[in-house]
């Protein structure tokens, strides 16, 4: 057999291998937002995937790994998210306007995906995914403190501006369970009613320093 054809079969074979590990996810993610993850069993997965059980084991030895592969490529996936929705800000931006493209991007990806509420917020998450998830979280409210740093007073003193970060983060995780319960007209609904409290609780705060002055409502007639 010449030398590239025995290139080309484990390329080949790996492309296979890849693409059923995907069909495999794709399924765990279904059912895990249907049944959440302790009433999950590899069988469904399985059935889900169109696949028998002894191929989902080829590639995975139980639920909680299936659980904990998909947990890290959506967290993964989400870090580069929060690092276009959190990028610096240009200070001549409208308050409302930076609120709403950081929101619109992170409600994207938990629409997209929301399999990663289902893991990351249930109350029955393997061990490994709850740890994922804290340091997510810890990252995540140190991206919003940066961030409200650059355009909160220059005098806040550093608690408040962590204090402030960790509202912020509260309000939008409240939101988004009610984002996500909803769809359609409903769910823009709540997502503008969501852009619009974090705004009128950011606007005293941020001042001038952010496209409106202190205590100017989010919008006018």
């Amino acid at each position: 057999m010449p030398d590239h054809q025995e290139k080309e079969q484990p390329r080949r074979r790996q492309a296979r291998g890849e693409r059923r590990m995907a069909q495999l996810l794709e399924a765990a993610a279904a059912v895990f937002c249907t049944t959440g993850y302790t009433a999950a069993s590899t069988n469904a997965i399985a059935r889900e995937a169109g696949v028998s059980p002894g191929t989902l084991y080829q590639f995975f030895p139980n639920k909680e790994a299936i659980a904990i592969e998909l947990g890290e490529r959506l967290v993964h996936e989400l870090r580069d998210t929060y690092g276009e929705a959190l990028a610096p800000v240009d200070p001549a931006t409208p308050l409302e306007e930076a609120v709403g493209a950081a929101v619109d991007r992170f409600i994207a990806f938990n629409c997209n995906h929301p399999v990663f509420f289902a893991l990351m917020h249930g109350p029955d998450i393997p061990g490994r995914i709850a740890e994922e998830h804290d340091a997510l979280h810890a990252t995540l409210l140190s991206r919003i403190a940066e961030l409200l740093s650059s355009f909160l007073p220059e005098d806040t003193p550093g608690a408040d501006v962590t204090r402030t970060a960790q509202m912020v983060l509260g309000v939008y995780k409240a939101g988004l369970e009610l984002v996500l319960a909803h769809e359609g007209a409903e769910r823009e609904a709540y997502v503008q009613e969501l852009k619009d409290v974090l705004v009128r609780y950011l606007a005293p705060l941020v001042g001038p320093r952010l496209g409106r002055p202190a205590g100017t409502p989010a919008t006018t007639d």
